[in-house]
């Protein structure tokens, strides 16, 4: 069962609160990509002068060692596009519930499918508090949406009868600044659904069932 709407709107309502939490990651992935880019075309130019003797002396062959740092420029590429592939992500929250829009599109988990919301931390071994806002569904959801899959977790229901399967948002690291925005977005437009905050074991936040999904989802269409 998706928790795609099959009514209501299908588009954030204009009044949304909208978080881009990625925009201070792209934009570092954007300069460190351009920066690695640029020195290995810098590179590439240095290995053909050396190599051709453009700059006056005698061809030298060892100029062709230039050409194993220019490798940098293609993780500057790679580095580049992971950026951009981040610059769409961002969250919308409104009377229909939370709205997640990165690279595959855009998506809403609803209020109405929703039994509880609440904030769970842990501490790791430097006793840096870990967080996530935990999104509990009142029913089965599709664990493989192309929009909402990576935030799905399998883990012990809130409460006895509700489903395994739940959202699970990691507000931690760089992400923690938009923590409190979220929060407060959420307690404003859904406080029925708010259980407060919880002390989980260490590591609770875990990580996609990325070997999972792609079992489930080969030779599909999503």
């Amino acid at each position: 069962m998706s928790t795609s709407p099959t009514h209501g709107p299908a588009a954030p309502a204009p009044t949304a609160t909208v978080i881009s939490y990625a925009q201070r990651i792209t934009r570092k992935g954007l300069v460190l990509g351009g920066i690695f880019m640029a020195m290995g075309v810098l590179f590439v130019v240095l290995a053909v002068i050396i190599t051709a003797g453009l700059n006056g002396n005698d061809p030298q062959p060892v100029g062709l060692v230039a050409l194993l740092f220019a490798t940098i420029g293609y993780s500057g590429l790679k580095l580049f596009r992971s950026a951009l592939a981040l610059r769409p992500q961002s969250v919308s929250i409104d009377d229909t519930g939370l709205w997640l829009r990165n690279s595959a599109g855009q998506n809403v988990i609803r209020w109405d499918n929703l039994a509880g919301v609440a904030v769970h931390w842990s501490e790791n071994d430097r006793n840096v508090r870990q967080y996530s806002i935990e999104l509990c569904p009142s029913g089965p959801i599709d664990r493989d949406d192309p929009v909402l899959w990576g935030l799905v977790r399998d883990d012990e229901p809130l409460t006895p009868g509700l489903p395994r399967l739940r959202y699970r948002f990691v507000t931690s690291g760089e992400y923690a600044r938009y923590r409190g925005p979220l929060v407060e977005a959420i307690r404003n437009y859904a406080p029925h659904l708010w259980l407060g905050e919880t002390q989980r074991e260490p590591g609770h936040c875990g990580s996609p069932d990325y070997d999972g999904h792609r079992e489930r989802t080969a030779g599909t269409v999503r």
